[in-house]
């Protein structure tokens, strides 16, 4: 785990509530102090009952807030002057009972009108039991607050303290970490680079009526896209059929064939610094397209197929001073798959992932992946949602663009 001073001169508010999680956001505590960060910590009442808050005075070299009228020698109005100096709001572990009164608007405590008062980023880190986290109401409140522009880490899928399997443990300290650096330290590095991000499945027509596609929904793309965007590069986002909404800033171009995002990867590659082809593209398409719907008659159906264009191999068969990063979706073998394929299509590195495992499905929120190098290095990263993934994606992309010169 990186720990190198990269938060100095970062105020940092971390608000601690009541789970049983709490007993590691004192080594997240340790781990922002070495980074060098300001520390202030806020603890609810509840969050008392779990730990003292001589923990996190002695953590984080300061005093301990825990209410809303206590007297401070450094303020004139607490929750004011707490939120206005703050580069970063993060509630860890953050309850239902927290979000919930901060989707609701309630602030009746420090840490809630703290919340309120912030014109910073506010990072929530989930943890509780499944069926808490899974409830209607509970999902509701984090979508509601999602859209209203506060940030989160997903919760990780495993054993919780009460004995029950599935998603609530807090996230893994090292990608709660990530989501805290890239939120109090927003880096245009990226800017005067280009990005072309491929995203989505393709659909290969059988006839007018009928498609063949598969279960890529796009969000990993579009994470990527919106991370890219967020690093100040201009971002072009080729798009195969998705319902998702287009990161602001990006140049979409809609596609639905594999020989259609052939076309408009290859004109576009050659003002293109970094390309990150996350699209699922079919590698064959029906030979001929009936012109009519086809009517159902016999027991049996037989298409031929020919081969599409594999864009990848293409990309690496042209590249001159871009980085190339592909992704592999396998099913089995992944390490050895992916050694193959990376040294095969001449990528710089290549993010794999085992979508048979929960939570790096189709469609999942976060993913499970290891980047494969072609000296035949594998680096396995932790469940993560899919925006921090797209940041580490990047950075590692950056570097490796640098090193070229």
């Amino acid at each position: 785990m990186d720990l190198s001073p990269a938060l100095a001169g970062k105020y940092i508010t971390v608000g601690v509530t009541g789970g049983i999680a709490v007993f590691k956001v004192a080594q997240l505590v340790s781990n922002l102090k070495a980074r060098g960060a300001d520390l202030h910590v806020i603890m609810t009442r509840s969050a008392q009952e779990f730990v003292r808050p001589l923990t996190f005075q002695v953590l984080s070299g300061r005093p301990v807030y825990t209410g809303l009228f206590e007297h401070s020698s450094h303020y004139n109005v607490l929750h004011v002057d707490v939120a206005t100096q703050s580069d970063l709001v993060v509630v860890v572990p953050a309850t239902a009972n927290v979000l919930g009164k901060v989707a609701g608007g309630i602030a009746d405590d420090l840490l809630t009108t703290v919340i309120m008062a912030a014109a910073c980023p506010v990072l929530f880190c989930p943890a509780m039991n499944v069926n808490m986290y899974n409830n209607p109401v509970v999902r509701r409140n984090i979508d509601d607050l999602r859209g209203l522009g506060y940030h989160f880490v997903e919760p990780g899928v495993g054993r919780l303290a009460c004995g029950a399997q599935g998603r609530g443990r807090l996230a893994d300290l090292e990608v709660i970490l990530e989501n805290i650096t890239r939120l109090a330290t927003p880096a245009g590095n990226l800017r005067g680079l280009t990005v072309m991000v491929t995203a989505g499945p393709t659909i290969e027509p059988i006839d007018p009526v009928r498609y063949l596609t598969n279960r890529s929904t796009g969000k990993m793309g579009y994470a990527v896209a919106e991370a890219a965007a967020g690093k100040g590069a201009k971002v072009i986002l080729i798009s195969g059929p998705s319902v998702l909404t287009p990161p602001r800033g990006v140049d979409i171009v809609r596609v639905e064939t594999a020989l259609q995002m052939f076309n408009v990867v290859m004109e576009r590659f050659p003002e293109t610094d970094i390309v990150v082809k996350t699209a699922a593209v079919a590698d064959y398409r029906p030979k001929d397209v009936a012109r009519q719907k086809i009517k159902k008659k016999g027991d049996t159906l037989s298409l031929e197929f020919t081969r599409n264009p594999d864009i990848l191999a293409e990309l690496g068969r042209n590249k001159t001073r871009q980085i190339l990063v592909g992704f592999a979706a396998e099913t089995e073998d992944l390490e050895r798959n992916a050694r193959q394929k990376v040294v095969r299509k001449n990528m710089d590195f290549l993010v794999a992932n085992d979508v048979t495992q929960s939570g790096a499905g189709f469609g999942a929120d976060t993913n499970i992946v290891k980047f494969v190098f072609p000296d035949g290095t594998i680096k396995p990263l932790p469940l993560m949602d899919k925006l921090t993934l797209a940041h580490r994606i990047l950075d590692n992309a950056l570097l490796l663009f640098n090193k070229k010169g």
